[in-house]
């Protein structure tokens, strides 16, 4: 946890306990209400220990908790250099760009020194494609890291952050498909990466947005892509998921959530009153299915609740149905004679990690890492595993320096620990 968080933690705990021993009655009566909410977030299968957390802290205090934190965490400020590409059906695509910092011979930045050495790295363009429900700034201790000393293009998918509502969606009634996420991917490359090698690093729907790519262009990765990362992401069978949720309840689930979410989708002013009025319950949902860890910076997991409420409900019943039909398999063939990460954690619940070791197992010699006691936002939970296998990747690819390092980027735990990961393959 950072010195920020944990301070703001405690005063809010402190002021708690104070109102709590004001008005113990009151609080006894606000506590039953909330456990009875508690009890159907376990019912979703949310973590015991936010139930316990919101018995025994008071909305008024809760709501204060995640103001601070929003107002001291870092996370997502970083900004680069806008730019818009326009989707072929007209949807505005918005991307930043960061560019390196000149190269002044000795006299480099002690962050390029750090992950690449003395030397400039070559003239490569990192891509970072974000997952559903999030946006570019999901990216952010990679981004912190790279900043400067390789060129990185950041964008947000359409509907999603601060691109525009997918046109085809939102006038002509159009089903949102992955190959048409494929074809965003294609314009904003057309527009922020118009020549030069590039590195595509996706994940979750951002990596089968990269496949969908691979599948509709196989020449632009065949001449242009040097190098790829699959983050927490799946190349088909997605219907299959339990999100770690009992075999009948999957499966009812399965049956009746596309349609409930297109009913919702239709009243979306009235959801959206709704998910304000029990942010709590969805905080707790958000937590079980982003991070596995107890340890989580507490403005981490602030930040990624906030980026996932930012989508309205609209959006998320509009893309979900996309992921059933989602397989392309096949388009990873058009990977095989690249350097290749593949990385996941090995607890999570919405891509699991055995959907990373299939594709490892299409892609021979690709480095397969399974980070354990992650979850779905593994990039945010272990940002140090991401950064450093990443920065290695960059290395193996030719974009920088043999023997670069990464240290000293990212950690959001609060206490460190050493973490196994699986060899490279």
């Amino acid at each position: 946890m950072s010195e920020s968080s944990a301070e703001v933690v405690a005063d809010v705990v402190a002021s708690a306990a104070a109102a709590s021993a004001a008005g113990a009655a009151g609080s006894w009566r606000r506590a039953t209400g909330v456990a009875g909410a508690a009890l159907g977030v376990l019912a979703a299968g949310a973590a015991a220990g936010v139930a316990i957390e919101q018995m025994t802290v008071g909305r008024g205090m809760r709501r204060r908790a995640r103001l601070a934190l929003d107002s001291t965490g870092p996370y997502g400020t970083l900004r680069g250099t806008p730019g818009k590409a326009y989707a072929d059906d007209g949807t505005e695509l918005y991307y930043e760009v960061d560019e390196t910092e000149p190269d002044v011979g000795p006299d480099v930045s002690p962050r390029r020194r750090r992950l690449f050495g003395r030397k400039a790295p070559a003239p490569v363009t990192v891509v970072f494609c974000h997952g559903y429900c999030l946006s570019q700034d999901s990216w952010h201790f990679q981004r912190a890291a790279l900043r400067g000393v390789v060129r990185t293009v950041h964008w947000d998918q359409r509907s999603h952050g601060r691109s525009a509502r997918g046109v085809a969606q939102a006038r002509d009634r159009v089903p949102l498909t992955i190959d048409q996420l494929g074809r965003d991917l294609k314009a904003v490359l057309d527009a922020a990466v118009p020549e030069g090698p590039v590195v595509l690093v996706g994940h979750s729907m951002g990596g089968m947005t990269v496949m969908a790519l691979a599948a509709q262009y196989p020449e632009l990765i065949r001449d242009r892509v040097v190098a790829t990362v699959f983050v927490g992401t799946s190349s088909g069978r997605l219907g299959e998921v339990n999100f770690g949720l009992p075999v009948a309840g999957v499966n009812a689930v399965r049956r009746i959530l596309p349609g409930v979410l297109r009913a919702l989708g239709q009243q979306a002013e009235l959801v959206e009153k709704g998910r304000r009025a029990t942010a709590d319950l969805f905080a707790g949902i958000i937590k079980r299915y982003s991070f596995a860890g107890r340890d989580v910076d507490p403005a981490v997991e602030r930040f990624a609740e906030r980026m996932i409420e930012s989508t309205p409900i609209d959006v998320v019943a509009e893309f979900y149905p996309a992921f059933t039909d989602h397989d392309k398999t096949e388009a990873l063939t058009c990977f095989r004679e690249m350097p290749v990460l593949v990385l996941a954690g090995v607890r999570d619940l919405v891509t699991p990690s055995e959907h990373s070791e299939a594709i490892a197992d299409l892609l021979p010699e690709a480095e397969l890492v399974l980070v354990p006691d992650a979850g779905h936002l593994v990039m945010l939970e272990h940002p140090e595993v991401v950064t450093d296998r990443l920065a290695d990747l960059l290395t193996r690819a030719g974009a920088v320096p043999a023997g670069a390092t990464v240290s000293g980027y990212g950690t959001t735990s609060s206490t460190r620990s050493t973490r196994s990961t699986a060899p490279p393959r």
